[in-house]
């Protein structure tokens, strides 16, 4: 049956209730809407373990990341004019730059941090659309971005061992049960490994009386339904330069995950990667001016639509609002925030590590050629300074290991291709330097790290 216009912009595929053999949904299409919601709500699993994790580690409220995360992957989808399939989720890359820049609980300097960072990221969009994407692979090819996701997993190493010490029992079956689910669990329900290892460490960490009595009266005295927590931005200049560096991480994933959708549906979406930067920018910038975690595109839910064939956005339009409507239980947010320390120790453990594991992912899948000395020494220098989070103080301003770590990545490579080249130490690169795989940074919920 051919398809028909559907009324509210999609064209209904076939009869809309089954995949067309041999097809896919494609992004203006859509099935029936029960089926379609049914794909939209797989959407919301998909993404929930990564996201949920994100402000539970950094002391961000759980309800209001939720919120920003449906209303960003809303906004997203109009500035891309439904054309990307893409869910907007708490993007990991955050998680270091945000925890340095918290002091005492108070979340403000690092909104700062994120809203500027998202400001970023949408005038990179708003460059790439006019300018082309050229630049931005020379400014940051894939031998840069894999050192930086790589420094960023590092980093963080320090905060996985703090909290798997803090209950070595609890993490090590947090952890076990991550890594089993992602072996042993079939298909779609894999992809919620992470909430299986959570659910498991919280369900032994409760057997033990170890979760926080403070926390679990806080789910009783929560009510049902509410609004989230909302908190303003403070702007210092230490926190911004220590959560502005994601921005060259944020690009490598939009890139890939552009990329990823384009060459499964067989559609051309290089017009659309400006729109697709500028829409996670402006999404990350309104998160950081009311109080949620920095977005960014997820691997997650291409698993979701590799597994389904639906590649539609009206699915993406169900899961938006669906992580709106959950993020109006501030109950369901007091629960989420009983998560014990243990538990995420055994959970970050695996994520952080995998991180790192990513950023050398990059490299393999881009054949970067670390013969070449302005590939190696700026990788190699820059993996260090981040790793040991070396830091610099100029008066009032710190920078730590990701920013420094950072701008060594791009600037001694530019410094040392541009001289090499010159004096002709060093050769031109023939390898197509665009090549730039979705760097999926939730780490074991990503169809990339199954």
């Amino acid at each position: 049956m051919a398809a028909r216009t559907g009324r509210v912009g999609w064209r209904l595929h076939g009869d809309g209730r089954r995949v067309t053999p041999g097809a896919v949904v494609a992004p203006d299409e859509r099935l029936a809407w029960p089926w379609t919601v049914g794909v939209g709500l797989q959407h919301v699993l998909a993404m929930f373990g990564a996201t949920f994790l994100v402000p539970v580690i950094t002391g961000f409220p759980v309800s209001t990341t939720l919120f920003f995360s449906g209303v960003g992957t809303l906004l997203f989808l109009a500035v891309t004019r439904g054309r990307v399939p893409s869910y907007l989720g708490s993007s990991f890359a955050f998680i270091a730059p945000v925890i340095a820049s918290t002091v005492d609980g108070d979340i403000a300097p690092a909104l700062g941090g994120i809203l500027v960072t998202g400001l970023a990221l949408a005038a990179v969009g708003a460059a790439v659309t006019h300018f082309g994407t050229r630049w931005v692979e020379v400014l940051l090819p894939p031998s840069v971005t894999g050192a930086v996701v790589a420094l960023i997993g590092l980093n963080l190493v320090g905060v996985a061992r703090d909290g798997y010490e803090a209950d070595p029992v609890v993490a090590t079956v947090t952890l076990a049960g991550i890594l089993l689910a992602t072996v042993l669990l079939p298909g779609p329900v894999g992809r919620l490994s992470i909430v299986v290892g959570v659910l498991l460490g919280w369900a032994l960490a409760a057997a033990l009386g170890g979760l926080d009595p403070e926390a679990t009266e806080r789910v009783g005295a929560a009510a049902w339904l509410g609004l989230p927590e909302f908190t303003a931005p403070r702007f210092t200049v230490e926190a911004v330069a220590l959560v502005l560096p994601v921005v060259v991480v944020l690009v490598a994933e939009n890139v890939g995950h552009v990329k990823a959708v384009a060459a499964v549906t067989g559609r051309d979406l290089d017009p659309e990667l400006g729109r697709a930067l500028t829409g996670d920018g402006v999404a990350t910038a309104l998160a950081g001016l009311g109080g949620g975690s920095g977005t960014t595109t997820y691997a997650e839910n291409i698993g979701v639509m590799a597994a389904t064939r639906v590649y539609s956005t009206a699915a993406y339009v169900v899961a938006g609002l669906t992580a709106v409507a959950l993020s109006l239980s501030p109950k369901f947010g007091a629960l989420v925030a009983t998560v014990p320390t243990g538990v995420l120790g055994g959970a970050t453990t695996a994520l952080y590590g995998l991180i790192a594991v990513l950023g050398a992912r990059i490299w393999v899948e881009s054949r970067v050629d670390f013969r070449d000395p302005a590939v190696l020494f700026p990788a190699a220098v820059a993996i260090v300074v981040g790793a040991a989070d070396y830091t610099l103080t100029a008066g009032d301003v710190t920078l730590n290991g990701i920013a420094l770590g950072t701008l060594a990545a791009v600037g001694l490579h530019l410094v040392m291709r541009t001289l090499g080249e010159r004096t002709g130490a060093i050769e031109t690169p023939t390898v197509d330097p665009s090549g730039v795989p979705d760097a999926d940074l939730r780490g074991g919920a990503g169809e990339g790290t199954r």
